[in-house]
């Protein structure tokens, strides 16, 4: 610890006990070298004046230094930020644009596929008229919870949450925290810390955030802005790219992940083998919310259907496959 810091915990107790602040601060400092010691008038005349100045430039100096650094450090991770996004979409906008040309026959299976599809929807569509009619359908939205989820928020849109000071959304891969400030700001206005297992957020006198996070997140890759002097955003690079955050932070109520919805999620951010992944996990999330096979299901019928063409003179129709 550096002589400068050594008595920042001592300082930081004292500010605390003055609720005007640091003029405030500053006032009981004077009056403390006037009613207990000669500052004033202990040496020449002037001088506690001239030393004060001196003490003051040479801070002042520290300080603006420090402010232009934080300032380009600040635009650097912007501006970093702004062409990873500019990247992605270009990106998005290149895969969006290839044109695969096809055979007669590959064209035949689409059509026959999606013919396929069409039909295992509109059998979907009449299951479910047929359980509202029998009474066994529930409303729209409406799910059976666990005894564990009953009382956790539903996500909002972005698959997080609206609190009362902020909101913030997600996907896979990343963490997008917005803070409305109540008036205009400046960055010398507010006090962001983001740690690895810590987040503050202070805006003029008011702490909006100030607590522990659940999860990792790469704190090299996280950043934030500040957006027309009224908005606060900050971006967090998430570690597991496999999880939902369910809070975040700790003193966050909770949101129900099993009602994240995951077509919201960047599904052209994340590699192939996680992009496959969650693309079943969708799949044979719609099937079931169809009354139809999952994939794993599918490729069982399908290897039944085969064997049994192979076979006949086989009677599988009192037997049943799992």
């Amino acid at each position: 610890m550096s002589t400068d810091e050594k008595f920042d915990g001592m300082l930081f107790n004292l500010a605390g006990q003055h609720p005007g602040g640091i003029f405030e601060v500053l006032d009981t400092l004077f009056s403390f070298l006037a009613r207990k010691t000669d500052f004033y008038n202990g040496g020449e005349k002037g001088q506690a004046k001239k030393i004060m100045l001196e003490k003051f430039q040479k801070y002042e100096k520290l300080a603006n230094e420090k402010h232009v650094q934080e300032l380009a450090e600040r635009e650097e991770q912007d501006r970093i930020r702004k062409e990873k996004i500019k990247q992605k979409k270009e990106q998005e906008e290149k895969e969006n644009a290839k044109i695969i040309e096809i055979n007669d026959d590959e064209a035949d299976k689409i059509l026959a596929e999606e013919k396929l599809k069409k039909q295992m929807k509109e059998e979907g569509k009449s299951l479910n008229s047929e359980s509202k009619t029998n009474g066994s359908e529930k409303k729209d939205g409406e799910e059976e919870e666990d005894e564990e989820d009953k009382g956790k928020m539903k996500p909002n849109s972005g698959n997080g949450a609206d609190l009362s000071n902020y909101n913030w959304t997600q996907t896979l891969s990343e963490i997008e925290l917005n803070i409305p400030t109540q008036v205009r700001v400046k960055s010398r206005d507010l006090k962001i810390e983001i740690l690895k297992k810590h987040l503050k957020v202070v805006v003029g006198n008011k702490t909006i955030i100030d607590d522990d996070l659940p999860h990792d997140f790469k704190k090299d890759e996280s950043s934030w802005t500040l957006e027309d002097g009224k908005l606060i955003l900050i971006h967090m690079e998430k570690i597991n790219k496999m999880e939902w955050w369910n809070k975040l932070v700790e003193s966050d109520p909770e949101i129900n992940t099993k009602k994240v919805n995951p077509e919201n999620s960047k599904l052209s951010d994340l590699d192939g083998e996680t992009r496959s992944m969650v693309e079943k996990m969708m799949f044979d999330q719609r099937q079931k919310e169809q009354g139809l096979p999952t994939s794993d299901e599918q490729k069982k019928q399908d290897i039944l259907k085969n064997f049994q063409a192979q076979h006949p003179e086989m009677d599988f129709s009192k037997c049943k496959f799992n």
